[in-house]
């Protein structure tokens, strides 16, 4: 996720349902105790509150037959130069027994999972996505009041083994100290910590002749990508792809409202959430949004500000798209990224930038900028947090003491973009040139980015827009886009996730072609 424009979540407890998956506990108890005792005993802190790493066994029921695996909730220890325990990084992993090789060669692929923020723990994935349990809202889709926890049939784990780790400061993973985790709060510590924990949690698991991809969702997708460089540099390893999910890619294509390419890779967005708001979504309609928004709007906001007949036609073409008012269009001269929120989802309501499809009831409806809480992101999501907590004590054997930090507003606030903190410095962030690097000297490595089509915050427009401005040498047959009915976590709509997952595994399943 992305804060400041901003991922959040923390939570309320939910309903289990269904015990098709058997679980067999292994001294979790024991375990944790014996883990406080030996970190009180090595002087205590905040790592006492962590437990010791919990095993238990489970049983996959997917539509392909019984699948025996094994989950471990636990950390990994990061040391500093004065080889003292710095941090510790939780992660959970999901291995299936008796592994078949892959079907591109190797052992059974190992994928490692990460969400963004910066700041923001991997819960989302974990019980939204790719875990063996799903954590679903209510009929209505938008229920965080009574969450209910169930099987997964979608798990990743039918065709890769899942390894979803918590940067330093999320969910369960803590530095020593808060001046040793600002060495942690920055892209590229962010990227060593991070490789260092999965080359780690690799040769501990002796798994390196395992296919290794990444997934990382919206910050965690340009976080995936120097990741990569870093395993490849400092760690020797090379990852065989990498599944971008709503990902910032390029740090000059978010919230830069005036700025006509950006506005135009974001207007088919808009016109998606009208579209599914009206019950009126098709691709046809869509693809003659996108024809417009990259011709005749790009065009009209670029140059001199059109005026007579063909402001009229430019800016009525916009309203019709968008369902904001005509008169607001031509105010801001067809820039409607800064009032879409306010203007799009009818009187008295706002729509959140996460799916703007997704309207409610404005709290201050007579204010002129948004003050709104984020209907999606302070709403029904938050869930996910205390979701999680429950899960892992219930069902993982790891109880901890400490809450489950969903997302850490401070380590957003300190983040470090290209050496300096916060401000226009993340306009400057920028994943391409890893893209396009790993392409380059890994002749197997795949790139897949997925996208919802009504996500207006990292719009899918700018992810086509960096795929199709990559080498053909590179792209062809190794680089390709997905796009979703759904927001920036379309996998929350059961259609749309049930889709990614089979794109995904037909994904891992193919070579890359030279």
């Amino acid at each position: 996720m992305i804060t400041s424009l901003a991922v959040v979540l923390a939570l309320s407890a939910p309903v289990l349902s269904g015990p098709a998956w058997a679980q067999q506990p292994r001294g979790g108890d024991e375990n944790r105790e014996r883990g406080r005792q030996t970190e009180q005993g090595a002087g205590g802190g905040i790592f006492s509150l962590i437990p010791a790493d919990s095993t238990t066994e489970h049983v996959f029921n997917s539509p392909s037959g019984d699948l025996p695996y094994t989950a471990t909730a636990g950390t990994l220890d990061l040391f500093g130069q004065d080889g003292n325990r710095s941090a510790k990084i939780f992660y959970t992993a999901y291995i299936a027994k008796n592994r078949a090789p892959s079907a591109s060669g190797g052992g059974r692929p190992l994928t490692f999972a990460f969400n963004g923020g910066p700041g923001a723990a991997s819960a989302y994935l974990h019980l939204g996505l790719v875990g063996p349990k799903i954590l679903e809202f209510g009929a209505s889709g938008d229920n965080g009041t009574t969450p209910r926890l169930k099987d997964n049939p979608e798990s990743w784990l039918a065709f890769t083994d899942l390894v979803l780790i918590d940067p330093v400061g999320t969910g369960w993973s803590r530095a020593a100290s808060n001046d040793a985790a600002g060495g942690y709060y920055g892209v590229r510590q962010d990227a060593d910590s991070l490789s260092k924990a999965i080359a780690l949690y690799v040769q501990k698991n002796n798994r390196l002749d395992a296919p290794k991809y990444l997934l990382g969702e919206s910050y965690g997708g340009f976080r995936a990508a120097k990741v990569a460089v870093s395993l490849k540099n400092s760690q020797g390893m090379l990852a065989s792809g990498i599944i971008m999910l709503s990902p910032l890619v390029e740090g000059r294509f978010l919230a830069n409202s005036d700025d006509p390419l950006s506005a135009a890779l974001q207007l088919p967005s808009l016109a998606a959430a009208e579209m599914e708001r009206r019950n009126q979504f098709t691709p046809e309609k869509l693809a003659d949004a996108e024809r417009f928004a990259i011709g005749d709007y790009l065009v009209g906001l670029a140059g001199p500000s059109p005026t007579g007949q063909a402001a009229d036609t430019l800016y009525g073409r916009v309203s019709e798209l968008t369902g904001i008012p005509k008169d607001i269009v031509v105010r801001t001269r067809g820039f409607v990224g800064d009032v879409y929120a306010k203007q799009m989802g009818g009187p008295g309501k706002i729509v959140s930038p996460y799916d703007a499809a997704y309207a409610v009831p404005d709290a201050y409806p007579e204010d002129a900028v948004t003050r709104n809480d984020d209907p999606i992101l302070e709403g029904y999501t938050r869930a996910y947090g205390a979701a999680f907590a429950a899960y892992a004590r219930n069902e993982l054997g790891f109880a901890s003491e400490m809450t489950y930090s969903l997302l850490n507003e401070e380590v957003n606030r300190r983040w470090e973009w290209n050496g300096s903190r916060g401000g226009d410095s993340r306009s400057l962030a920028s994943a391409s040139t890893d893209i396009r690097d790993l392409l380059s000297v890994i002749p197997s490595f795949k790139l897949m980015i997925a996208h919802g089509y009504s996500d207006a915050l990292t719009p899918y427009g700018a992810s086509r827009y960096v795929i199709d401005h990559l080498p053909p040498e590179l792209a062809s047959g190794r680089a390709e886009l997905k796009v979703y009915r759904g927001g920036h976590m379309f996998y929350i709509k059961p259609d749309s996730r049930r889709s990614f997952a089979g794109d995904v595994r037909a994904f891992y399943e193919a070579k890359a072609t030279d």
